[in-house]
């Protein structure tokens, strides 16, 4: 089987989930991280070498009501430290990496947790697990422009080219996308993007909306659009 090189995986629904039950948005976070876990070992066992979750935009944790980013936050700090535990991260050589604004907007013991999942397996070479926290993609490619001008700056005669905007990048070390599936497709058909999502390695990405929402979205599901992908043939924009 072709399988991609490097998937990406928009959980969108979990709010809308809990709501079409008449229940508080918590209560979808909460299946949307069960639905997490099980995406995350299929693509172990799928040995899938780059694998990125996005968790949280910049704007879910500062937009959102201080009580439902409380839970998400508890919800990563419990399930970092699982992550830690998980026999399968070590016996799979997985590194974990996240990016975005976690360092300077999540509380200390959340940060403490993820701190602890990346050092301990910063020297696994086999596969990268990375998770999007308090991320936005025009956030990064502003980031990325501000040190390109310092650059400049510093040496007039340096050339701006794509190898120097990649290495600036905070996923610098992310080969490009090769499949970004995104869940809770909305009415009539109709999805959006998230916030600049990885902008420059999603040039020529396969992109795959569903119609579940993102804690009804199976393994069997998941399954279904890696072999779907195996079997298109990709024109990188030829």
């Amino acid at each position: 089987m072709n399988l991609p090189n490097h998937i990406v995986v928009v959980p969108d629904g979990n709010r809308r989930w809990a709501k079409k039950r008449g229940w508080p948005s918590f209560f979808g976070h909460r299946e949307g991280a069960k639905t997490t876990g099980k995406i995350l070992e299929a693509a172990l066992d799928l040995k899938i070498p780059y694998f990125t979750f996005w968790g949280t935009s910049l704007d879910n944790v500062t937009k959102r009501p201080s009580s439902e980013v409380k839970f998400l936050l508890n919800l990563f700090e419990r399930d970092f430290k699982k992550l830690i535990k998980d026999k399968k991260i070590y016996q799979n050589g997985v590194k974990v990496n996240v990016f975005g604004r976690w360092e300077k907007l999540f509380p200390e013991k959340t940060k403490k947790a993820i701190k602890e999942a990346i050092e301990k397996t910063k020297n696994h070479k086999n596969c990268q697990l990375t998770f999007l926290l308090a991320y936005s993609g025009v956030d990064e490619m502003a980031s990325a422009i501000q040190r390109i001008a310092k650059i400049k700056n510093q040496n007039a005669k340096i050339k701006i080219d794509e190898k120097l905007i990649k290495n600036n990048l905070w996923t610098k070390d992310l080969p490009a996308v090769d499949l970004m599936i995104r869940t809770g497709g909305e009415r009539q058909g109709w999805s959006h993007f998230s916030s600049g999502l990885m902008m420059w390695d999603m040039a020529d990405a396969q992109f795959y909306f569903t119609k579940n929402l993102f804690p009804d979205f199976s393994v069997a599901e998941f399954k279904k659009v890696i072999a779907q992908y195996s079997q298109t043939k990709r024109k990188m924009g030829a």
